[in-house]
């Protein structure tokens, strides 16, 4: 479980979907994760973004735990494709919430956060 210092559990899991998502970029395009100053940079543009703030062990965590929500997804069809999951973002880098494959990830997200997967 993550103590959030700033975070609420909608966007604590909101941004846990958008790391996941680009580690999976990631790995199509170079076959492999985001380094940690990507990591860390996506996460910064995406509290930034998103008028959140979190701290830096909230931050790690999350981090931490989008590679791994990645690596459970790294077997479904087209999570190998780039351009497949840069179908996921609508203009800006912003996910689009209306797919139903990111409403998957992110009640995946949703899941991990609350300890059942």
């Amino acid at each position: 479980m993550i103590e959030s210092t700033g975070l609420d559990e909608e966007t604590r899991a909101k941004l846990l979907c958008y790391l996941a998502i680009a580690q999976l970029v990631s790995r199509a395009r170079g076959g492999d994760w985001l380094r940690k100053d990507h990591l860390v940079e996506s996460t910064r543009i995406w509290l930034a973004g998103n008028g959140a703030k979190a701290n830096w062990s909230e931050r790690v965590q999350l981090g931490t735990l989008s590679e791994r929500i990645a690596l459970d997804l790294t077997g479904l069809p087209d999570f190998a494709d780039a351009e497949y999951l840069a179908r996921l973002f609508t203009d800006g880098w912003r996910l689009d919430h209306r797919s139903p494959v990111v409403r998957g990830i992110y009640s995946a997200c949703v899941a991990k956060l609350s300890g059942e997967a």
